[in-house]
């Protein structure tokens, strides 16, 4: 296979001076997107969109704060009625339930002594998480004392990663940033879980790529750009796994000369050099963070990604595996849980290469690889197919929502698809454990939750298409092409 793009003019040997030689098709999509949109935010501007994320988190907080106290037992867990309460107000966190049971309570270092028991639950530090948001965990609870210090000390540590995702998606976009910044799930999720630290390496590591940093901005060297761009893929990893499936994508955008596929920096391409380069430099980044742990408490380290492969799809999960393979999906029905551990992670890789495919494709035609695009259609692959779709996992979702043009309709629809599930399912929770009803087809919550599963699945399919077709809400900044 050919890596010039069919019909593709060779590149001119040095850039002209003082021109941005930014490709006509990308432009071209930049000033359709409307006014503002694409567009470099002033200083005040970007002033004005961190504060009202800075506004829309702290909301975040006091929605998820109001299971705390007034009370407290021995443990430091609120009272009175917690775990009811966490489900009927649905102001449900995961960072308050674990204050209990992962020894964060007890300021336990994660991993180092920890193991997971005969019934699969850690104990001895364990938390199911990779060691950065492990390490983060320990260190939010280091001054707590209760379940709700240890959601204000987590809030005051995850909030600046939310703005300064916000920060760079404006830099990017423009206003549409807004989508972030005051969007419903960052208050339903922003401290339901630790995602903010993962969604702003995935976001930063879009950023350095076609942005650059600094007074040379997107004049530095593909290579140094992407290369950056492969360390916080890597610290991504070692945060929530998946920002690792981005670098598939980046390579192939390096291989491909970048923009235009004239930034070869002064060699022949195809940079096949380049894409390994950037392979290993995302590897080495995640085995560097992960070796520590490994030496010093290697049953701990490995108990938290056995307990993420022995996870059984169950109600808790939320996935199409369970809700679409009923009845024959309970948890004790070893065939069927053992045939979705199969079919999950091989149906993933599919997707991934179906969608790296179709970004081959759009390169041969329009010039360059769509790497951001793919990176999107490669996400959607994974929320839908992986065994577990937690209600929060929409944030990584919502910065491709952001830096991708694609029809309002498909980000209407999922916000009111997530808003079904992020309050349905905890509202369910509610009426199977304390109304003692709670079949699907009784009452509201319940088809919300199921608005929630098929909704999201469908939209899923339907955005990866959309985002395999979609153009960047962004001009390149100075992107000066050589060969």
């Amino acid at each position: 296979m050919s890596i010039v793009p069919a019909g593709a003019a060779a590149p001119e040997s040095q850039p002209r001076s003082g021109e941005d030689e930014v490709p006509e098709e990308v432009g071209a999509a930049a000033d359709a997107a409307g006014p503002g949109v694409g567009a470099r935010l002033t200083s005040l501007g970007l002033i004005v969109l961190t504060v009202l994320c800075g506004i829309t988190l702290v909301l975040g907080f006091v929605n998820k704060d109001r299971c705390t106290g007034p009370r407290f037992d021995e443990y430091g867990r609120s009272q009175p009625d917690f775990d009811q309460r966490r489900y009927q107000d649905f102001c449900y966190s995961d960072i308050q339930t674990l204050w209990i049971g992962r020894d964060i309570d007890r300021h336990v270092f994660p991993y180092v002594h920890g193991s997971l028991t005969d019934e699969g639950q850690p104990v001895g530090g364990v938390v199911e998480y990779p060691v950065l948001t492990g390490v983060f965990i320990w260190a939010s609870a280091i001054f707590a004392h209760t379940d709700a210090d240890f959601l204000l000390y987590s809030a005051l540590l995850l909030a600046p990663f939310g703005l300064a995702t916000a920060w760079l998606l404006g830099r990017m976009a423009g206003w549409r940033a807004l989508l972030w910044a005051i969007s419903p799930p960052l208050v339903l999720y922003a401290f339901h879980n630790w995602e903010l630290p993962v969604v702003l390496c995935a976001t930063a590591a879009f950023y350095v790529v076609h942005k650059g940093w600094g007074k040379r901005g997107a004049d530095r060297p593909l290579m140094t750009r992407a290369a950056v761009a492969a360390v916080l893929l890597g610290l991504g990893f070692a945060f929530k796994v998946y920002p690792a499936i981005f670098v598939l994508p980046l390579m192939l955008y390096v291989l491909t000369g970048g923009r235009g596929g004239a930034e070869y920096g002064g060699r022949a391409g195809p940079d096949w050099k380049g894409a390994v380069r950037v392979a290993v430099i995302a590897l080495g980044t995640a085995v560097a963070v992960n070796v520590p742990f490994v030496v010093a408490g290697f049953e701990g380290w490995r108990a938290s990604f056995t307990f993420q492969l022995l996870r059984k799809a169950d109600i808790t999960t939320n996935s199409i595996w369970f809700w679409g393979l009923r009845p024959d999906s309970d948890p004790d029905n070893v065939p069927v849980q053992e045939l979705i551990g199969v079919l999950s992670p091989l149906l993933m890789l599919i997707s991934f290469v179906v969608a790296c495919g179709i970004g081959w494709v759009r390169y041969q035609r329009e010039g360059t690889y769509p790497w951001l695009p793919v990176s999107a259609a490669m996400l959607c692959g994974f929320l839908l197919l992986h065994k577990v779709h937690s209600p929060q996992y929409t944030l990584w979702l919502i910065p491709m929502f952001v830096l991708l043009r694609i029809r309002w309709g498909w980000i209407l629809a999922y916000l009111v698809a997530d808003l079904a599930m992020g309050i349905g399912i905890f509202r369910w929770y509610y009426e199977i454990f304390y109304d003692k009803h709670g079949d699907i087809f009784d009452g509201f919550a319940a088809q919300a939750v199921m608005i929630g599963v098929w909704g999201r699945a469908a939209l899923l399919v339907g955005l990866f298409c959309a985002f395999l077709t979609a153009k960047e809400m962004f001009r390149p900044e100075r992107e000066r092409l050589t060969v």
